[in-house]
């Protein structure tokens, strides 16, 4: 099987992909490269979206907008520190051509030689701490290798993962609720247990565990649509995002799994200033 065929089974794509049908032919014009076609396949079969809230691939106007001027201004920040990038970057020949990149400003980037076969080029993946690695195949390969490894890091640290995920875009409402704990209320393990209960199925998405004590587990529910999290890391509470125009639909799922845990609402924390669920504020 082609790494094309096991990104899919390994990450499922989703049923509605955001902009499927952008234009790439925009971005081949304002490079002046034809861009490699497993790059165009993977962004029309998952669209806008970002694998394991993580790693994201560009859209067509972060493409043409970003380069190559974020790559220029990484390269001369590096010079700043008295090391010298060891790649040109676009548009000197075989310069690098920005295409992705992950959540803390790491960048994914093509080397785009040979001219002309950009089915064969390689991946440069310039991270934050301006480290250069160079990981192997095409985009596909490339997705496949770093969604794997992180799952593996996060099961290797102890966090509670079922698998690679990829979230589409879209402008989510965030709601907080800040959650005390009733007489008799059982331990935060059996909390967690009864809420993914409550709303199962679920899907786990990592978390950690404090020296201390406090806890922090994300997970999926409603096919993937609502992104929670339940921790004591930051306070007692429990986060939730969830598409626009649904908040009927997650109230009445949340406030009786969070009875069900032995706690109660004790207020709604304000998101970027906006109140959400006053009733319960």
């Amino acid at each position: 099987m082609t790494e094309l065929g096991r990104l899919p089974k390994l990450v499922p794509p989703p049923a509605s992909p955001v902009d499927a049908d952008a234009d790439w032919t925009r971005v081949e014009d304002a490079l002046g490269l034809p861009l490699p076609r497993e790059f165009t396949e993977i962004a029309r079969r998952y669209g806008r979206g970002v694998f394991c809230h993580e790693f994201s691939i560009c859209t067509p106007e972060q493409m043409i907008e970003e380069n190559p001027g974020r790559l220029e201004d990484l390269r001369f920040i590096l010079q700043d520190t008295g090391v010298v990038c060891p790649h040109p970057v676009h548009p000197e020949p075989g310069g690098l051509v920005l295409w992705g990149s992950d959540s803390i400003g790491g960048t994914l980037a093509w080397l785009t030689e040979p001219a002309g076969s950009p089915d064969r080029w390689k991946t440069v993946y310039w991270t934050r701490d301006d480290e250069f690695e160079y990981p192997e195949g095409g985009v596909a390969a490339v997705l496949t290798g770093l969604v794997e490894n992180l799952t593996a890091r996060m099961r290797a640290d102890g966090q509670d993962v079922d698998g690679p995920w990829f979230d589409p875009y879209r402008k989510d409402v965030h709601v907080y609720l800040r959650l005390t704990e009733a007489d008799g209320a059982p331990p935060y393990e059996e909390r967690l247990r009864i809420l993914r209960a409550c709303l199962a199925p679920t899907g786990a998405r990592g978390g950690f565990r404090g020296a201390d004590g406090a806890r922090q587990d994300h997970f999926a529910a409603a096919d993937g649509q609502w992104d929670l999290t339940y921790e004591t890391a930051y306070g007692h509470q429990l986060r939730v995002a969830y598409p626009p125009g649904t908040d009927t639909r997650v109230r009445d799922a949340l406030l009786p799994a969070i009875d069900a845990m032995g706690c109660r609402v004790e207020g709604v924390l304000p998101v970027h200033g906006t109140p959400h669920w006053p009733e319960l504020a």
